[in-house]
């Protein structure tokens, strides 16, 4: 291999590094997801990027849609099972999608990419009652103001989550001017950098009020902060940090995440009759069919209504 070659190769091996780094993170902060998941991705990631130094010493960024279709076809040939594929074709997409939002690059080569047909995962979301005991769940450490203020800190940003089924992303960002209390909503600014407006409860602005009244100037110091949650110090919050935090608050109980108070918010909104585009909005989804994913969490509140209110549901009487 020639020097140019060699440093290229280098180059492409570093590059899919910070790739795969970036988006592990990614996974378990924003996503949430199990180590076995996460792990099963980077698997796949690698592999895709082996095979691609291996063919043309190009790196994940600078994949092609022919590189993708070489790929798959190599796997089938090799008699890898259709369900394995699927897999792979499923963490290439959430890759590039990832990368594209982030604007890591300006063309995904996974668009219009068959894929052998894969059962759709149902997102997990916690029951009320395992809602209701994380939300309680965050208390003072010690008797000093910033212990106390911390657990204010955490019990607002578990309402938010809940109440408006915002992105780990979304709530690190949200800024004091961002709040409107009078109006019970918030503008949150979520991925492609669209902002939306998200409404909140009754709690969740009681519990964010009192957070504004009695903590958030304690974690502040004599520093100003644009941001509405703070670590101290007036520092913003990393997105790991915020993901110790719910997972912190889950001990004693099923272990939850960000992610899964979002979905809980959106499966408990459909279970009481919301309709879905009233979900789709809150929840920012561009497309309707990610919403949809609901009616099935929520099959039980979908039969109830229809026994209730179809002519021929109950039978002759």
């Amino acid at each position: 291999m020639s020097d140019n070659g060699h440093t290229a190769s280098v180059s492409a091996a570093n590059s899919n590094e910070r790739v795969i780094t970036g988006f592990v993170a990614y996974l378990k902060v924003e996503k949430g997801l199990a180590a076995l998941t996460i792990a099963a991705y980077k698997r796949d990631m690698g592999q895709f990027a082996e095979f691609l130094h291996k063919n043309n010493s190009r790196g994940l960024t600078q994949a092609t849609r022919e590189d993708v279709r070489d790929f798959l076809a190599d796997l089938s040939k090799n008699q890898v099972e259709g369900r394995s594929i699927a897999r792979k074709v499923s963490t290439l997409r959430h890759l590039y999608k990832h990368l594209l939002l982030d604007r890591q690059i300006k063309h995904d080569p996974t668009l219009n990419i068959d894929s052998p047909k894969q059962w759709k995962i149902l997102p997990k979301a916690l029951s009320r009652s395992e809602v209701e005991s994380l939300i309680a769940a965050p208390r003072a450490t010690s008797d000093k103001k910033h212990a106390e203020a911390l657990a204010l800190r955490d019990k607002a940003m578990l309402e938010m989550f809940y109440a408006g089924a915002v992105r780990v992303s979304e709530i690190t960002s949200v800024r004091v001017i961002d709040l409107k209390r009078d109006q019970g909503c918030v503008i949150v600014r979520g991925k492609g950098d669209k902002e939306r407006i998200v409404p909140l409860g009754r709690s969740a602005l009681e519990a964010i009020e009192k957070y504004l009244r009695a903590a958030r100037s304690v974690l502040a110091g004599a520093k100003n902060s644009p941001y509405l949650f703070l670590a101290k110090g007036a520092h913003g919050l990393t997105r790991n940090r915020v993901w110790q935090m719910v997972n912190a608050a889950s001990k004693g109980g099923r272990h939850a995440s960000p992610h899964m108070l979002r979905h809980s918010c959106a499966t408990h909104m459909v279970e009481n009759g919301a309709d879905l585009r009233t979900v789709q909005t809150i929840l920012g989804h561009a497309d309707i069919s990610t919403t949809q994913v609901y009616t099935h969490m929520a099959l039980d509140r979908l039969k109830s209504v229809y026994r209730n209110h179809h002519p021929r549901a109950k039978g002759k009487k």
